[in-house]
């Protein structure tokens, strides 16, 4: 090698050593100090070994107000790339808090663009690991700019490919707007958090004292505000979710999921019989049901611990995966309510998008009563059920463990809502309520002109009972395809799952329906 192009090399090797120095040892040190990796470690853990390639690692910033020119980092603090997750292609950025505090710039969020639009050209999961202070106030309308070109790239991506955000530290003002359109959030305990307005303007505007933690850390949006999907202990934990998350999805709206090797068997599951309570009043919990008929421990919940009565999540069956929407007897005993349906809506779409086929567990008694429901807007959020399941044209099946009963019965993935299968168990109770409000209805003055009208209306609700807390007069109607025995149900979702693999539906032409948002 001669003189000049050593110079050169050396050149290189200095600017690379830098970009991967990012803010120096110091700032390393105190990111370390707070029990996070840097944004290379996480990068370097996310991937398969030796598979990153870097995109724009000797970017800088353009600014020279306030003394800027003299602050320069390869880098502009975010990595970005792609690499290989098991194999999978995929692309990544991580903002690096050791560089002006993972603060977004023009040139910062033009790295971001680039990646995004290459995941989407070449479709391929899009995984965003942020942690930064917001907006770099220096470059003013510049850097809220960048977030605007962001997030107009997060709705060309949605539906197109999968989406991912990690919260690994701080997230506030324009900045968590990008996190939420993405399809799944995911939060680490204890050292991340997201908000619109900081402690210091909610004090200022509302009086009100609360802590970073307590207005949006992990436990808030995991359990009040449904803005996290998913929460994680630590970086590594985080990271290593995202892995498993990715390996249920496909690699965009043009693929389905990669189908694990599995021999069928005789798939029955006895200890299904006796599941059900024989007692209508008394609760189960619809995990165990799940449980028994997916493939052994490969339920992945998603917002386990927001708005419990319903149950979300991926699983595997007969080795593919699937999605599945649940009702939680253990919880409001089941009813619907305004975040339930939103939660549930929102998983459904993404799973149509997505080419992931649905199972739906219905033991429902219908829609939450009371003023707080109907003031925050049950109309129209349970609306939204309906919508998204009535719209999803991946295969959809539906089994019906308890109770189905009036409005709910429709909107939880019903025949007449386009249900490609729809199976019921013999404790099945399918109709318009519980046999107890309907004698009330129907046999008012009968009951009251009874000598004993307490033992009277134990007469009409058996009588009802009998005539339509069953499966059977759904059954005889179509509306129901097969009652089945409980320890046959996994058999006949794989075979049902496997039949409906070649499903097509011609949908209107439009540019696109209107959710009740």
């Amino acid at each position: 090698m001669d003189k000049e192009m050593n110079t050169k090399i050396e050149k290189l090797d200095k600017r690379v050593a830098l970009a991967h120095l990012g803010g120096g040892k110091k700032r390393i040190a105190k990111q370390h100090s707070k029990k996070k990796l840097t944004a290379r470690e996480r990068v370097a853990y996310l991937l398969d070994e030796g598979s990153f390639e870097e995109m724009g690692v000797l970017v800088t910033h353009r600014t020279t107000d306030f003394g800027m020119q003299d602050q320069i980092f390869f880098g502009d603090g975010v990595i970005t790339g792609y690499g290989t997750i098991d194999n999978r292609l995929v692309y990544v950025f991580a903002q690096d808090f050791t560089v002006f505090g993972g603060a977004l710039s023009e040139t910062h969020a033009e790295k971001i663009c680039k990646i995004m639009d290459a995941a989407v050209k070449v479709g391929a999961p899009c995984i965003g690991l942020n942690d930064s202070g917001g907006a770099r106030i220096q470059e003013g309308v510049r850097s809220l700019g960048g977030y605007a070109d962001i997030f107009h790239k997060n709705v060309q991506a949605s539906g197109v490919i999968p989406q991912i955000s990690a919260i690994m530290g701080p997230c506030a003002g324009g900045a968590v707007y990008s996190p939420a359109m993405t399809d799944f959030t995911i939060m680490v305990e204890d050292t991340s958090y997201m908000f619109v307005t900081g402690p210091n303007v909610v004090k200022t505007v509302t009086n009100e004292e609360v802590t970073s933690e307590e207005l949006g850390g992990a436990s808030t949006h995991s359990t009040k505000s449904g803005v996290a999907h998913l929460t994680s202990a630590n970086d590594i934990t985080c990271l290593n979710d995202i892995k498993k998350l990715l390996s249920y999805l496909p690699q965009s709206n043009k693929e389905t999921t990669k189908k694990l090797h599995y021999v069928v068997g005789e798939e029955l599951r006895e200890h299904l019989i006796n599941l059900i309570p024989t007692d209508a009043h008394k609760p189960y919990d619809m995990h165990s049901v799940i449980g028994g008929i997916i493939d052994e421990d490969t339920f992945f919940e998603i917002q386990k611990d927001y708005a419990e009565n319903i149950i979300v999540g991926f699983a595997r069956l007969a080795g593919r995966s699937i999605g599945i929407v649940a009702n939680q007897p253990m919880q409001l005993a089941g009813c619907l309510d305004s975040n339930s349906s939103i939660k549930a809506a929102r998983f459904t779409r993404f799973c149509d998008c997505f080419n992931i086929p649905l199972l739906v567990l219905v033991d429902v008694p219908g829609f939450l009563p009371g003023t707080d429901q109907e003031w925050n807007g049950i109309i129209k959020n349970g609306a939204k059920l309906l919508y998204a399941l009535s719209e999803a044209t991946v295969p959809k099946i539906t089994v019906i463990t308890r109770k189905a009963y009036g409005g709910a019965y429709d909107v939880m993935n019903s025949k007449h809502i386009g249900a490609d299968m729809n199976f019921a168990w013999p404790t099945a109770e399918i109709a318009v309520m519980g046999a107890k409000g309907a004698a009330e209805i129907i046999f008012k003055r009968e009951i009251a002109n009874a000598e004993n009208p307490e033992e009277k209306l134990k007469e009409k609700e058996a009588e009802y009972a009998s005539l339509f807390a069953d499966p059977y007069k759904a059954a005889r109607r179509g509306f129901i395809d097969e009652v089945i025995y409980p320890k046959n149900t996994r058999r006949k979702l794989i075979k049902a799952f496997k039949m409906l693999e070649g499903k097509e539906i011609n949908t209107p032409k439009r540019k696109h329906g209107n959710i009740p948002l």
